[in-house]
């Protein structure tokens, strides 16, 4: 399973990399603009509804974040969650991995648990508020993908979470 993620976040930013955003209609395909002290410039455009589609909807966060040894969606992510909800509805041909994240207390494989359970509560929640649950993929990485590395509470309330990628 991580495997097929990894491999799938390895494609994911290859066709990233090959975005067309951000290049001047005035340079020739292959061609690149370039400074007298041989520099490259970039010349900058704003991104149109197509890019905002792409990566999700804009102003809405993509973390919730989870008390320690819980699984419930606390209600002020309500409106992340009714957010990307609405956003999956009217875009029916995009998908979402909801990374379930954990501290690094506990063992290994009960945060792997703990974090799939997390990623499930949201996938219920969006699909409570009106997303389609083929829409979306819960998947847990534990305490193997830590948001910070210290050992504070801060720190381990920063791991507690489930983040919201488009894919």
């Amino acid at each position: 399973m991580r495997k097929r993620f990894f491999v799938l976040a390895v494609v994911a930013a290859a066709l990233a990399a090959c975005s067309s955003a951000g290049v001047d209609p005035s340079i020739e395909d292959g061609a690149s603009a370039t400074t007298g002290s041989g520099q490259s410039t970039v010349t900058q455009v704003q991104a149109g509804d197509g890019e905002s589609d792409r990566m999700g909807p804009a102003s809405v966060g993509r973390t919730i974040y989870f008390d320690f040894d819980s699984f419930v969606v606390k209600p002020e992510y309500e409106p992340i969650v009714e957010g990307h909800a609405r956003f999956l509805r009217s875009h029916p041909d995009r998908n979402v991995a909801l990374e379930g994240n954990t501290d690094e207390r506990g063992s290994r494989e009960y945060n792997l648990a703990l974090g799939q359970k997390r990623s499930e509560a949201v996938r219920r929640a969006m699909r409570l508020a009106g997303a389609s649950d083929s829409q979306m993929e819960a998947v847990s990485f534990g305490e193997e993908n830590p948001a910070a590395y210290g050992s504070t509470e801060e720190d381990y309330a920063q791991n507690r979470r489930v983040e919201i990628r488009y894919r």
